[in-house]
Order: structure tokens, then C-alpha cells, then sequence
């Protein structure tokens, strides 16, 4: 096992020890038991040459919000650069509409549901993503890979929680959104984090992203000897919105299309710092948002055209996200894949490509796609079937949802405000309007053809009784098996 490794191993059980890690279900010998199992996977050590990966995760952009996926108004030339060297993925998903839970999914490989973090995580919260939950940044480690977070996290601030206590080496960022803050010193505001400590309060946004930027380009250079992985997690373009002086007043999207843009410009730097360093071909970049534009906040939100809504429901617009993938060499260029793919799906790849053993005590809902992303022929999506959180199933080109009784909604445009009012509230369900409904009230059967019907505004369930019911036993069968193998949040409580 790795100094690194070990290092991790003795932290967590102190850090365990003093906070008291509360599990359900499986409690601390879960714990100890799987993380004996990732030290089993670190004897192994690498073998032969394995690729370096680096996901940019960014937050609340939407569908449209690149110049390549449709951006009328946003200049994305690193990023067509990008899509036009590797492939762009049309019908790529997150697990949730929301960002606590599509990143516990990301981290995880496992629908959101299935890790029980089903709503976002506040300052004041004492929870988090368990540590009992391998993450991709764990697994990468046990084949000595050097891992660092740079961003925005939000899977937990607590110590048991945080990036160090959840396989990465390093990080760098804000725990949780820069909308929410805490008090120090008489000041609020979100605080900058490197590692466990506090090195900026209140955070000074407006440098963040090329701060994160410089962070992660610094990181390639030091472990270019070595295999690393990288997540890149922007804070933006998540309210309130901030750029630097290069970009500021520069997009015609205004502020959001600045924000955008300098986020392009930080794609640009960290591909640019791969290709001089002559890692680019040992190296897979996987570029992907959250969830879907937060429409409400009007001008500084983004766009999911030609999809229906954004962010807080389970229309494609919530839950569908642009997504460039990136490997010369490995990943075949200007390419474009329409099969359903999620963010779910990068961890097994991922450890599959790395030679890591994807642990055996638990359920991974995610599916190595690898034969989309390398381009081979007749290659099919593995989903037969792919489920919007316990509301909703895609099956090939039919999607069913069954939500509460709300008014119908048409395709969203720039601006336009849609329900959930605060998709970040912490009462909020992910997929579900806060407008007060009956409480009897029946739910509505909605099916939709995706392959015809992009912006879901053709309900076909009185059309096709015989799809609804076929998608509907799969959506039951997905939650009775969700139900039995449901695993537990992390909860910490003061020691006694």
C-alpha cells in the first residue's frame, strides 16, 4: 500500500473516532471492511501504462451553453476545439437535477438515491457522503494514481466529508455553493479550503476560476511523471456570478456568457498544459455540467434549448448535460455519440482503463462505456434503462415520467422563470415544482419520444398505454431494488 494510502487509512479511523461516523446500516466494520478491500487493490500496484484522467465539472450550465452544443451568443472555442479532437456525447445524463446528489453520483458510480444524498447539503448540516462510499478518486488510488480535487465539492464540509477523507491527495475550493456562507471573524460569506483548513474567508470570487485554474495546470506539471487524476470542479457558473478583469463585460451573454467564456478559456489552459508537457495522449478529459441551467435567475442563468426546463426537474433540460470527452489517440475525433450515456458510467470506465477492481460489497449502477468513447463500431448504449431519480425511465427513445399534477410546461428559453423557486432550498426535492399541490392528487402520466420529441411537448401515455405500462414496471422493478439495496449517508455526531 502507498504512503498516500495509508496515510488516508489512518486518518479517516482518527477522524472517525473523534466525530463518531453514525451508519445505519452497515457502521464503522463496513467502513473498515471497505477500505481493507481498496488496500488489497494497492498491493496490486500499476501495471503497465494506464491513462492520466481529468473530469471539469461545471455547475448549472446549460445544454445549450457551448458553442458547439448550439450557443448562439457564447464563444466556446476551446471547447469546439475539444469536441472537434474528440467526441461529443448528445444524450449524456446526471443522476439528479440538483448538486449534492449528481455529484454523489459522479463520485460514486451509483444513482443518487441509491447513496441516500437526495438533496443538497447546507453549511449547517452535519451530513455527507458516507465514508464508507468508494470513490473514483479512491479506486484510481489504489493503482498509484495521484489524485486532487480543485473546486467546488459539496458532498459534505465536516471532516469525515471533505476531499482529503474521500481519496484525493489534495484540495482546493469551496465546499459547498457560493451562495452559501458562513461567519468568521464578523465577516460571511463561503470560504476557500486548501486541504482541511481555511485559507480565505470570505472567498474573493472573482479571481476563482482562474485560481482553479492555476491550481490544477500546477498539479499536471508536478505528477506528469506519474499517472494522476483530476477533478476540476468549477464553482460557477452557479450564482452569483463572477469573472476576472480579462473576461468581465467581454460575452454578448453578459455576465453568464463572461463567466462561460472564462471557463473556456480554462478548458484551453489545462489541455494546453497537457499537450506541452506531451501527456495529451495519455491522457482522457471528460467535460460535463452538474445539472441543467438554474432558469429563475433569468439573465444569469443559462440555457437548455431546445430541451424542456432546467435545473430542479426531471424534464431533459434538468437532466441532460452537454458532454465533450477527449483522448488523442484513444478517443476517435470529431465524432458524436447519441447513445445514453451518465455520469454514473465514468467510474467503472474509468477503474476499467486504470486496471483497478470495482468493489464487490456493493451495487454500481454506472456501466463501463468505453466502446462509445473509443468509437467502435455497432457500439450500443449499456442501459436498457436509464431512471430520473424515482419519478421517471428512458428505455431506448421513450421516456416516462410520473410526476405530481402541475401545469404543462413548454420548452424553456434564456430567462424564462420556471418552477422550483430555489432548486438549492433545503426542503426542495429534486424533480418536483414547490408549488403547493392537492395532496390527493392523482399522479400524471407523461410519455414522451425523445427521437421526435426533444422539447417534450407531445404527451403520448393515452397513445401507447402499452409503453407506459412496460416503462412504468421498470420504474417500479428500479425502486423496489433501490429500497432493498439502499446505502446510507454519512451522519456526524459530537462524541459523548
Amino acid at each position: 500500500m502507498s504512503g498516500s494510502t495509508w496515510r488516508r487509512l489512518v486518518i479517516c479511523i482518527a477522524v472517525a473516532a473523534v466525530f463518531g461516523v453514525i451508519s445505519s446500516k452497515t457502521g464503522i466494520v463496513g467502513w473498515q471492511t471497505a477500505l481493507a478491500a481498496v488496500g488489497e487493490q494497492a498491493a496490486d500496484g500499476p501495471a503497465g501504462e494506464v491513462p492520466n484522467f481529468v473530469i471539469i465539472f461545471t455547475d448549472d450550465q446549460g445544454y445549450q451553453d457551448v458553442g458547439c452544443f448550439g450557443s448562439p451568443d457564447i464563444r466556446t472555442p476551446n471547447l469546439d476545439r475539444m469536441a472537434a479532437e474528440g467526441m461529443k456525447f448528445t444524450d449524456f445524463y446526471v443522476t439528479a437535477p440538483v448538486c449534492s446528489p449528481s455529484r454523489a453520483s459522479l463520485m460514486t458510480g451509483s444513482y443518487c438515491d441509491r447513496v441516500s444524498v437526495t438533496r443538497v447539503f447546507f453549511p449547517r448540516d452535519n451530513t455527507g457522503l458516507h465514508p464508507n462510499e468508494i470513490t473514483i478518486a479512491e479506486l484510481l488510488q489504489t493503482r498509484g494514481y495521484a489524485t486532487a480535487c480543485i473546486g467546488k465539492w459539496h458532498l459534505g464540509h465536516l471532516p469525515p466529508f471533505l476531499p482529503t477523507n474521500q481519496g484525493f491527495d489534495y484540495y482546493f475550493g469551496i465546499p459547498y455553493s457560493n451562495d452559501m456562507s458562513i461567519e468568521r471573524d464578523g465577516k460571511r460569506g463561503p470560504p476557500v479550503y486548501r486541504n482541511d483548513q481555511i485559507v480565505e474567508h470570505p472567498a474573493e470570487q472573482a479571481t476563482l476560476t482562474k485560481r482553479y485554474t492555476e491550481e490544477a495546470v500546477k498539479f499536471i506539471e508536478q505528477n506528469r511523471q506519474r499517472p494522476f487524476f483530476l477533478y476540476l470542479a468549477h464553482t460557477m457558473p452557479h450564482v452569483p456570478l463572477a469573472a476576472s478583469e480579462a473576461f468581465l463585460g467581454k460575452s454578448k451573454r453578459g455576465l453568464y456568457g463572461d463567466v462561460i467564456e472564462e471557463i473556456d478559456w480554462s478548458v484551453g489552459q489545462v489541455l494546453e498544459a497537457l499537450r506541452r508537457l506531451g501527456l495529451s495522449e495519455k491522457t482522457i478529459v471528460v467535460f460535463t455540467s452538474d445539472n441543467g441551467p438554474w432558469l429563475i435567475m433569468k439573465k444569469h442563468g443559462g440555457s437548455a434549448l431546445p430541451l424542456r426546463d432546467g435545473k430542479g426537474t426531471l424534464y431533459e433540460g434538468g437532466m441532460r448535460v452537454p458532454c465533450i470527452m477527449w483522448g488523442p489517440g484513444r478517443i476517435p475525433a470529431g465524432k458524436t455519440c447519441s447513445e445514453v450515456a451518465a455520469t454514473i458510467d465514468i467510474l467503472p470506465t474509468f477503474a476499467a482503463l486504470a486496471g483497478a477492481k470495482l468493489p464487490e460489497d456493493r451495487i454500481i449502477d454506472g456501466k463501463d462505456i468505453w466502446p462509445l468513447m473509443s468509437g467502435q463500431p455497432g457500439a450500443k448504449s449499456p442501459h436498457q434503462a436509464f431512471f430520473y431519480r424515482r419519478n421517471g425511465v428512458r428505455a431506448g427513445n421513450w421516456k416516462l415520467l410520473l410526476t405530481a399534477a402541475k401545469p404543462a410546461q413548454s420548452a424553456a428559453k434564456p430567462g424564462e422563470k420556471q418552477p422550483p423557486k430555489s432548486a438549492d432550498a433545503p426542503d426542495s426535492k429534486a424533480g418536483q415544482s414547490q408549488t403547493a399541490k392537492p395532496a390527493a392528487a392523482p399522479p400524471t402520466v407523461e410519455l414522451y419520444d425523445l427521437a421526435t420529441d426533444i422539447g417534450e411537448k407531445n404527451n403520448l401515455a393515452e397513445q401507447h398505454p402499452d409503453v407506459v405500462e412496460r416503462l412504468r414496471k421498470l420504474l417500479q422493478d428500479h425502486n423496489a431494488e433501490i429500497n432493498k439495496n439502499q446505502r446510507p449517508q454519512g451522519v456526524v455526531e459530537p462524541s459523548p
